[in-house]
């Protein structure tokens, strides 16, 4: 405190002032950081229709997504189809790689024989991906392609753990008997005794016969939904746990391939599992600080297992697939490396191929394909993308030919056409944002694409961004987005937060922006080449992200029509989007005739408490809302496989009151918060 004698000092007089101005405006400044910012909801207004695809999911093969993440098999190089035949396994004694086997696309196996001294053996041990996960008392399905050309055979499959101080490596074996001198498959369970993150498969050959083994296989029998092929249970369960209203397959720049001869051929992907040839995973190099040597695709999990996994979990598939366009980052201004616009033709008839496959009857010939492994009945496919965040008249020209290709023979198939792999033009013009939308306008694409990976600021700063979209045009997909943070590229809570503040713009925005998802979805803690994802797990365990959380509530919770939503200002309403002037505060409304509630979200992104008023108009009767919250006080804290629900959406309840013809909810929204306010409309 200032004393008296000092203010009188008339040397001290501009001292004094500047004290007295900077105290002032603390006070200002604690005032209005406390004053309630209030929203108004026009609850009986219902506005555009929400999407039932409008929250989804992205899924590409990066960071093990596909091979030791969600597939189920266990084994990695399992038809020693890699560039090194024996890559992922280690052989002792007596083994020879052969390349007549009896899949024309996957010919290589090995053949086992005696080594010639009782003391020997002769066998493999596969190392699985960062290792075989394990769980005691689980049982797992070993299965093999198998003959005995010079008479009965056996093999002794087992489980083991090399660095064990028991006196038994193995905890689990099964003997079989390989009794035919053609190929058969053969199959056993093994019951595990222990849980282990890093297990291995061994074989031993039995005996003095040799025995050719092909295609050597290791599924946990607790596979999601029991499928033979299946995916990894906990892995799909935490997808279908989303409800997402989309699912984007296979990739991402997968498709494209480092060039022509890698892209993605979904025509590789389907058909018999043992037949289905290896290819190459642009993310096995594409950074050498993130390097991995044995990352390859083995299309197990191909285009049948993401067509059935999309009905499983309810989303609507989106396959997309190549324009003819290798990597245009990895092939810049080099036309050659491109399929020319007059060879395109086998390009375009597998665009139409894949859709006979998806929704052909069962006596087409792609149709017939899809029933012979197990699906008759057409999964109804409504959605095709053509050519991944591709830009310029390279894809413009290569993309015209499959639209009017596809209107053609099936005009009710929606095309989502690219943008490109920015949200904005370059200063430089090496790529034009407005340029791709105005040639998909012209193209009349269904959808376009949009990616942003982009930091706090800019997520800060676009709350907007749809506000002023063109409504007559084609409509929004943001296929790919996340919040980079400035030095902070992993799944920490600030970024998340952030995503939950710009995705109000999608809500409101509902009548243009008709899908969405956040990528990528998968990583493994030991093989990531990429961050942040979703959705993150190593061999037996896994973790949800804040970021999975985000997407989650939004889609559990997304209603079935916008509703208004203003904030006074003066004589005037202006619409809530988080920009300058509104303290931080995004928010969105909605309305769910399904469930007769109103649904209101807002995100505080600011530092401080902010107390909040809504005003839902036309509204009485009700006392009561429900809450959901994601709420934490550190900011760069994130959930892990240590801590896997660190950080979690809490629910609770908060009182409703009344003001004239209107419920009044008042509340106090935590720094850098998310919450979710769901009330029954009694009257309705």
């Amino acid at each position: 405190m200032l004393h008296f004698s000092y203010l009188c000092k008339k040397n001290n007089k501009d001292i004094i002032m500047k004290r007295l101005m900077t105290c002032a405006c603390v006070a200002f400044m604690a005032i209005m950081s406390m004053a309630q910012s209030v929203m108004d909801v026009n609850t009986k207004k219902l506005g555009a229709p929400i999407q039932k695809t409008m929250y989804g999911i992205f899924f590409e093969d990066i960071n093990y997504a596909a091979d030791g993440g969600l597939y189920g098999e266990l084994v990695k190089n399992r038809s020693f189809e890699f560039p090194q035949s024996l890559m992922g396994w280690q052989a002792f004694g007596r083994v020879d790689v052969k390349d007549d086997g009896p899949f024309e696309r996957c010919p290589h196996y090995v053949v086992l024989s005696d080594p010639g001294h009782n003391d020997r053996r002769s066998g493999l041990v596969n190392e699985g991906y960062f290792g075989i996960g394990v769980k005691k008392g689980e049982q797992y399905r070993f299965s093999v392609w198998a003959k005995a050309p010079k008479g009965p055979a056996s093999i002794r499959v087992q489980l083991i753990q090399e660095n064990s101080m028991e006196e038994n490596q193995q905890f689990a074996e099964q003997k079989v008997d390989v009794t035919s001198a053609e190929w058969k498959k053969y199959t056993v369970t093994l019951t595990s005794t222990k849980t282990l993150k890093q297990a291995k498969l061994r074989i031993f050959l039995q005996g003095t016969n040799s025995v050719a083994l092909e295609h050597v296989s290791l599924f946990p029998v607790n596979i999601y939904k029991n499928r033979e092929n299946g995916m990894r249970r906990d892995l799909a369960q935490a997808l279908e746990d989303l409800h997402p209203g989309i699912f984007r397959f296979p990739g991402g720049c997968i498709v494209e391939g480092t060039d022509l001869a890698t892209r993605y051929q979904w025509k590789n992907s389907v058909g018999p599992v043992e037949n289905r040839p290896l290819n190459q995973n642009r993310w096995e190099h594409t950074f050498d600080h993130r390097y991995f040597p044995d990352y390859y695709q083995s299309y197990g999990l191909g285009f049948f297992e993401f067509f059935q996994l999309s009905e499983d979990i309810g989303a609507e598939p989106l396959p997309i697939i190549s324009v003819g366009l290798a990597c245009q980052f990895q092939n810049w201004n080099n036309e050659s490396a491109h399929v020319k616009t007059d060879a395109l033709q086998p390009y375009i008839d597998d665009c139409l191929d894949l859709i006979e496959f998806a929704n052909g009857p069962a006596d087409s010939k792609w149709g017939k394909v899809r029933a012979d492994m197990g699906h008759p009945a057409p999964f109804n496919m409504k959605y095709i993308g053509v050519g991944n965040e591709q830009w310029g008249e390279l894809y413009y020209e290569r993309l015209k030919p499959f639209v009017a290709a596809i209107r053609a023979k099936y005009p009710d198939i929606k095309i989502v056409g690219s943008s490109g792999p920015m949200p904005d033009d370059q200063p430089d013009n090496t790529y034009r944002f407005e340029d791709g939308w105005k040639a998909m306008r012209a193209l009349k694409a269904d959808l376009v694409d949009e990616h942003y990976y982009r930091d706090e600021e800019w997520f800060l700063s676009h709350g907007l961004r749809y506000d002023t979209y063109d409504r007559k045009g084609p409509k929004v997909f943001a296929g790919e987005y996340a919040c980079h943070g400035k030095g902070k590229k992993w799944n920490h809570y600030e970024a998340a937060i952030l995503e939950a503040a710009l995705m109000t713009s999608f809500e409101r925005n509902a009548d243009i922006v008709h899908m969405t998802s956040p990528a990528p979805l998968f990583a493994h803690v030991d093989g990531w080449q990429w961050r942040p994802d979703q959705i993150w797990y190593d061999q037996t365990q896994m973790f949800r992200t804040v970021s999975y959380y985000v997407q989650q509530l939004y889609a559990t919770n997304k209603g079935t029509h916008v509703l208004q939503l203003t904030t006074p200002a003066g004589k005037k309403a202006v619409p809530v989007a988080g920009q300058d002037g509104q303290n931080g505060l995004f928010a969105s409304a909605a309305f769910d005739k399904d469930a007769n509630e109103v649904i209101v979200k807002v995100a505080n992104t600011s530092k401080q408490v902010q107390p909040i008023r809504l005003n839902l108009k036309d509204l009485t009767g009700v006392t009561t809302a429900q809450t959901i919250t994601l709420s934490h006080a550190g900011m760069d804290d994130e959930n892990s496989i240590q801590r896997p629900e660190l950080i979690i959406p809490q629910h609770g309840t908060i009182a409703v009151g009344a003001d004239k013809k209107q419920g009044v909810i008042n509340d106090q929204l935590p720094p850098m918060s998310f919450r979710i306010y769901r009330v029954n409309i009694l009257y309705h």
